[in-house]
């Protein structure tokens, strides 16, 4: 395992995308290992931050070993300011628009928020007195229209969505200035990843909260559009340990996080009812003006790579997500009409 120190001090990391689904792990992950970890955050009218709350109400955490900083990708400035103030050894970049459907709507925001926003933080590590240690979330959507299956390291990038062509753009740029500029960087070409902190705009997380609806009897009805559509489904929490991995090999790289093994929309439905013990065929309908524009084909990834050089594989399969899931919407829901 890696020293949590370096120099006799503590290690010191800081995060995008702090109050999402993988910041939210990714930041438990580091606070067990002894890390102090800052995070950027958005200025909102809400001050809960239902995924960090549980960190934020303790005191013997929040302010001492956890701390949270107003910011926003589009201002350098106040990046620039927060990355001298906290003084990173390890900076993970979660942070942007992370919805492909949503990113047919709205293609500029989604380009200013990930690629840009991307090239911004790598130009502030570059200027940086002291070596940063760079992690990019990449995703499998930069492949899109793929000609190869699985996919690996070296399959070429044909994006298929504006967030895949944005995410190209970031990964590329990762590679740009680790080679250019001898920077620190690390692609995690991520495959869908779930988990019960999922964003209920997400189809699996759909899934599972209206599966627990239909248990507790305050729904009758899961509608989806293409129910084909196949994925490589992980889980959150077996993904941000391989984020960390990466930073603490010797060398940086570019390494894709997966299961190797497919899934279709379809095969979650039937894994949800499954555990809630009801028939989905009498709760499932279709509805086509949900569909995605474009879907890409044969997203699988091969993560031979990652495993034999960083020792990384994932624990969690996925019957045990769906299970995870279904269940935490049971008891969230339950606690809800309580």
């Amino acid at each position: 395992m890696a020293e949590t120190t370096v120099n006799g001090s503590e290690r010191v990391a800081l995060i995008t995308g702090v109050t999402g689904q993988d910041g939210s792990y990714l930041c438990e992950l580091l606070l067990k290992k002894g890390y102090k970890v800052h995070g950027i955050v958005r200025r909102t009218s809400n001050v809960q931050r239902l995924r960090l709350e549980h960190l934020r109400t303790m005191p013997e955490v929040y302010g001492k070993s956890f701390f949270l900083h107003y910011g926003d990708l589009s201002d350098a400035t106040t990046l620039r300011r927060i990355i001298h103030l906290a003084r990173p050894d390890e900076i993970y970049h979660l942070a942007g628009q992370s919805h492909v459907g949503l990113s047919f709507e709205i293609p500029e925001s989604t380009c200013e928020e990930i690629a840009m926003a991307t090239l911004r933080l790598l130009e502030i590590c570059r200027d940086q007195p002291h070596p940063i240690h760079f992690y990019h979330a990449s995703t499998s959507e930069i492949f899109g229209f793929v000609k190869e299956s699985p996919q690996t390291e070296e399959t070429p990038f044909r994006p298929s969505s504006p967030y895949g062509c944005a995410k190209a753009f970031a990964t590329d740029m990762g590679r740009v200035y680790r080679a250019g500029y001898n920077l620190f960087v690390c692609n995690g070409i991520l495959y869908n990843h779930e988990s019960p902190r999922r964003g209920e705009n997400f189809v699996t997380r759909k899934i599972s909260r209206q599966v627990a609806r239909i248990k507790l009897g305050m729904a009758d009805k899961l509608t989806l559009g293409n129910v084909h559509g196949r994925r490589d489904w992980g889980h959150a929490q077996d993904y941000v340990e391989a984020m960390w991995l990466m930073l603490q090999h010797p060398t940086p790289d570019d390494y894709i996080v997966a299961t190797g093994k497919s899934h279709s929309v379809m095969d979650f439905v039937e894994a949800a009812f499954a555990v809630v013990g009801l028939p989905w065929e009498k709760h499932l309908e279709f509805d086509r003006s949900i569909e995605r524009p474009i879907e890409p084909a044969r997203l699988l990834g091969d993560a031979g790579k990652i495993e034999r050089v960083i020792g990384w594989k994932p624990k969690r399969t996925f019957e045990m997500l769906a299970t995870e899931m279904v269940e935490a919407d049971l008891a969230d829901l339950a606690d809800l009409r309580s």
